[in-house]
């Protein structure tokens, strides 16, 4: 009887959970958004885990608004999460020569590479290192109120004479409340800089060296086409944004535009549906084409990944976050679950499907096949320095505009400025 009780004991220690139970392997996933891409992220790591038993992916989400500081402490204390979303830019602040995340050459066995263009892939390329892989690209495009062009009896822009032409055109119409474009300050940097990259062949910062490329000359005519832009009455001025709520109040929250009275957007295709949600349904939005100087070699449209996926350099299970990027990347389960949520999947697959399935929103394939013709073409789309977009650097050339948008410096000046002062910051952050 004794021997059987032992026997008994042994075989419920044996049977017992805890004694069966494998090590967990965890992985730390790291992302910032909305409501709609927080659940759509959890559903899809939820069908990772369900997949893979012993795995527990631990989710770290939040709103944009303090996620680069928090991941930039992380990063310094080499407690990054395994796998995270980062901004393309964030390369030339976290990885300047390639070491600053896990090389995913190293991982192309578990990776979907054959479902991005060679271009795409380049994008993530430090130092010959793979540091990320994009989730989406996106590019600026030119979205008008065809409503409100329509009411003014007046065609939308094809050219940059039309363009410049259109604000007193619009205003002789409808009356003095009326733009072309709403002018956010950045986006009309971003498309004065391009006119001046059609006329000179270079934008503001050299592609692959941190210097500034644009003579004295160039910046000369990237401010004088600015001001241009607001002179003639073409983009809202800063002043009167300020006055509205703020100068970087977003566009769909303007009276003006939902009312028609500011009759476009010089913004990312990515944007389209937000800008569109508070427009009365009688608004019709439009694509528009992008203007080109005659002879340029540059198309000047500025376009780079929206977000991309990099594992940390310190992670533990590297080859396994390599697989969760995959899950998300490609899977088609998936990839169905996460949508639209970070915009127009870079993957081919995913893309298909969403078309198939008639997922993706008329204007949006439409601004999606504008810039896809872009960046196949002659042209093409020179993928900006990821400095450029560096937060000093933008803090710097924004103060700079604001002096020219309140009237406090001549377009020589903040030339001088832009190029001096631009190279000397570049020098350090670089």
């Amino acid at each position: 009887m004794l021997t059987r009780r032992r026997c008994l004991a042994a075989a419920t220690v044996l049977a017992s959970p805890w004694v069966r139970a494998q090590p967990q392997r965890v992985l730390r996933m790291s992302w910032w958004g909305g409501a709609a891409r927080h659940a759509a992220t959890l559903k899809a790591l939820t069908l990772f885990e369900q997949r893979n038993p012993g795995v527990k992916v631990k989710a770290e989400y939040m709103g944009f608004g303090g996620y680069l500081e928090r991941l930039t402490a992380q990063v310094a204390g080499g407690s990054e999460p395994d796998l995270m979303q980062i901004n393309w830019a964030w390369l030339a602040m976290f990885s300047k020569r390639g070491n600053g995340f896990t090389d995913l050459h190293a991982h192309a066995r578990v990776l979907p590479m054959g479902q991005f263009t060679p271009a795409d892939l380049a994008t993530g390329e430090v130092g010959g290192k793979l540091n990320g892989i994009p989730v989406a690209y996106t590019a600026r495009i030119f979205l008008w109120n065809a409503s409100t062009f329509s009411k003014a009896g007046l065609p939308l822009p094809r050219t940059w004479d039309e363009l410049f032409a259109t604000g007193h055109a619009l205003r002789g119409q409808l009356g003095p409340r009326y733009y072309p474009l709403d002018g956010e300050l950045y986006d009309m940097m971003l498309l004065a800089q391009s006119f001046v990259q059609q006329r000179y062949g270079v934008p503001f910062v050299h592609p692959t060296e941190p210097r500034v490329a644009m003579s004295e000359a160039a910046a000369v005519l990237w401010v004088q086409t600015y001001r241009k832009l607001i002179d003639d009455r073409v983009a809202t001025p800063l002043p009167l944004r300020a006055s509205l709520g703020g100068a970087e109040k977003p566009t769909e929250q303007q009276m003006d535009w939902t009312a028609g009275r500011w009759a476009g957007n010089y913004t990312w295709d990515s944007v389209i549906s937000l800008r569109g949600s508070t427009l009365p349904k009688d608004q019709k939005l439009a694509i528009g084409d992008f203007p080109t100087i005659d002879g340029a070699a540059d198309s000047g449209m500025f376009g780079r990944p929206s977000l991309m996926f990099a594992v940390g350099r310190n992670s533990k299970h590297p080859g396994l976050a390599a697989e969760l990027m995959a899950h998300l990347l490609a899977d088609p389960e998936a990839t169905q679950a996460l949508g639209r949520t970070r915009g127009v999947p870079a993957a081919r697959e995913p893309f298909e499907a969403l078309v198939r399935s008639q997922a993706l929103p008329p204007l949006e394939l439409q601004a999606h096949a504008q810039i896809q013709r872009q960046r196949t073409s002659t042209m093409g789309i020179t993928v900006p320095n990821p400095l450029f977009e560096h937060a000093r650097l933008h803090r710097f050339m924004r103060e700079v505009f604001e002096t020219v948008a309140y009237g406090k410096a001549s377009d020589t000046e903040a030339a001088r400025r832009l190029v001096d002062e631009g190279n000397a910051m570049l020098r350090r952050i670089r």
